[in-house]
């Protein structure tokens, strides 16, 4: 069964850096665009970034300049670095992968199951 594991959410202090992991197992012919999300208490889950397969990326502007997207296709990994914290940053983050896992198959969405950033003041 296909299944996206985050780890390395916690709580860090205003300033401080995480290192978000994401690994897709399973049966993968391939895995095309990677991201996260996030969703904080009472609002609405946003992208935060994106990575396609060949590399590209893009963020979202709140996050610019401070987070960092990257991907090893070998291990379909994808990690987001998260640097200069803040409290407005605390979310529960997921990753997500578009994903086809026969060579006939359409690609579709996958979802990790989340995991907590708490950003203290």
């Amino acid at each position: 069964q296909l299944q996206l594991v985050e780890s390395g959410g916690g709580l860090v202090q205003a300033g401080g850096s995480l290192r978000l992991s994401c690994a897709a197992s399973g049966t993968i012919f391939r895995i095309n665009a990677m991201g996260w999300y996030r969703q904080a208490p009472g609002k609405q889950r946003e992208l935060v970034a994106g990575i396609t397969s060949g590399g590209t990326t893009n963020y979202a502007d709140s996050v610019k300049g401070r987070f960092t997207t990257s991907r090893d296709n070998a291990k379909n990994t994808v990690y987001l670095q998260m640097n200069s914290l803040k409290p407005e940053d605390t979310a529960v983050y997921y990753c997500n992968a578009e994903i086809k896992t026969r060579y006939w198959m359409r690609e579709y969405d996958y979802w990790g199951q989340g995991t907590q950033v708490t950003v203290s003041s």
